[in-house]
């Protein structure tokens, strides 16, 4: 099975066509980000390329081998909504299975019974995150993917968790925090149901130096895009095609690989039933 235009989720380079995600963003910025400690956030509209970028930078500092990085996706602590305990104890679970599963680190597995035993949910995510960089004889670099699917107390003592361990980095807190979501977390407005007001999420979190938004497409990306699978198949595209995507899309990541994977894909395939259809 050949490659195709990618509609759902995160690339997959061995399926997908698709622009190196590190192309996409200033990638020395990025790096300097890190090298300077800061914490971050990255966002961007739903389909434009976030995960898969920060899988990619996940990857590209782990092979670089000056830091530990990893991402982790916490949307699963969204049913938790206000339920502090439950919600961050997902969110440690989480934590727990992605270090496992992308850098077969055991060390949250290994440790669980030790930090759930001595600390609250109010402060059990910082002592997870505390022990895992004194453990570490790399500075981290956590991306935490997700962050706005959370809401009201679970949100705001994520936030304040990740705070309160920020003047011990590196050491013994991350070196480099990025929080990836649709918005802005400076943007939010928490209502805490257990102090009775709003909580505005630049307050709950006031040590982000500043944000990062992933664009759309450039013409010349859509153009290197569609191109790959005239590379793969032969199948051309008429050079006006790529100014009109351009223009009915504006470069939206999503809409620029459905339109391909309509044209190049369904419809062919329509259109050879339809011949097999005549001929029978």
């Amino acid at each position: 099975m050949g490659l195709f235009f990618n509609t759902e989720g995160p690339i997959i380079p061995q399926d997908h066509y698709h622009i190196d995600p590190l192309k996409r963003v200033n990638l020395d910025e990025i790096l300097l980000s890190f090298e300077q400690k800061k914490y971050f956030v990255l966002h961007a509209p739903r389909q434009t390329g976030k995960t898969t970028l920060v899988k990619a930078l996940m990857d590209y500092l782990n092979k670089q081998g000056h830091y530990k990085s990893l991402h982790v996706n916490i949307e699963a602590a969204q049913a938790a909504r206000g339920n502090v305990k439950a919600g961050i104890r997902t969110v440690l679970e989480r934590l727990t299975e992605d270090a496992l599963d992308y850098i077969n680190d055991s060390f949250f597995s290994d440790k669980w019974d030790e930090i759930f035993d001595k600390a609250s949910e109010f402060t059990v995510l910082q002592k997870a995150l505390k022990l895992w960089a004194k453990h570490n004889e790399k500075p981290i670099v956590l991306f935490i993917d997700e962050v706005d699917s959370l809401v009201g107390d679970t949100l705001i003592s994520l936030l304040r968790q990740l705070r309160s361990g920020y003047d011990r980095r590196p050491r013994q807190f991350p070196q480099s925090i990025v929080l990836c979501g649709v918005r802005d977390v400076r943007d939010y407005r928490i209502h805490s149901a257990m102090e009775k007001e709003i909580i505005t999420g630049g307050s709950a979190f006031n040590i982000k130096s500043e944000s990062l938004r992933l664009g759309n497409f450039t013409p010349h990306e859509i153009k290197t895009l569609y191109e790959q699978h005239t590379k793969e198949t032969g199948q051309t595209f008429h050079q006006d095609v790529f100014p009109l995507v351009w223009e009915q899309t504006e470069g939206q990541p999503w809409l620029v690989n459905a339109l391909a994977q309509e044209i190049c894909f369904r419809m062919k395939a329509a259109r050879n039933a339809k011949k097999k259809l005549l001929k029978t």
